[in-house]
């Protein structure tokens, strides 16, 4: 089996990586720089108004990676405003029940390092904030934190050093908060379909798994 380039399936990167851009000069020969309002709407600390979308925003995205560069994305949600604001350089995301993988709390331990991406529902802006990180079970921090079902055994503590609100460009390119442009349910694998081939299990069901997904959401805060 080939594919479209005419490569062997994994080999497919390889193939790409060979002649793909190394550096940031050759970045510069496609792209034209910046405008001066993009650089310098980029600062080292929370405004009142980005503090104000922080506490309406009920999903993060956090971005981290491990001590060998491995990098990782992991949806984080909760109440409106359940990523508290400690002061204009600070911040603290509550831990929540999950698969208890830690993938996210195990990179912050070995880089000190994050990236948040802020997400309102049914809003087009996003702030993104970038900085050192810590995970801390101090208990007097934990209880300053609204927690996302039980309270949290441990929060990740950000030190913002970039701050960046995006344009609403990407999300309204996908069209992200308009229903009558979504992908049908019936046009693509539901969840338990797509797990089932992950886990790839002789005499393990889509039905099975859709009980366990079902039984997952009834106690999903703990």
């Amino acid at each position: 089996m080939t594919t479209d380039t005419g490569t062997t399936p994994g080999l497919l990167f390889d193939a790409l990586r060979a002649d793909a851009l190394t550096s940031t000069e050759q970045l510069r020969e496609l792209y034209p720089e910046p405008n001066q309002n993009a650089r310098r709407k980029e600062i080292d600390h929370l405004t009142d108004e980005t503090r104000a979308l922080i506490g309406c925003a009920s999903l993060v995205f956090v971005g981290s990676a491990d001590a060998e560069g491995r990098a990782d994305v992991t949806p984080r949600g909760g109440p409106p405003g359940f990523v508290a604001v400690l002061d204009d350089r600070t911040l603290a995301i509550p831990d929540a029940t999950g698969n208890k993988r830690l993938d996210t709390l195990r990179n912050v331990v070995e880089t000190g390092r994050v990236g948040l991406l802020f997400v309102i529902p049914g809003r087009t802006t996003t702030l993104r904030v970038n900085g050192r990180a810590v995970v801390s079970a101090r208990p007097e921090l934990l209880g300053r934190l609204t927690p996302v079902g039980r309270p949290p055994v441990s929060a990740i503590v950000v030190r913002v050093e970039q701050a960046y609100p995006h344009c609403p460009k990407s999300l309204l390119r996908g069209n992200a908060w308009k229903p009558e442009n979504w992908v049908p349910a019936d046009a693509q694998p539901s969840s338990a379909q797509v797990t089932l081939a992950q886990l790839n299990l002789p005499g393990l069901t889509v039905e099975q798994i859709e009980e366990a997904e079902r039984e997952s959401l009834r106690s999903r805060y703990e």
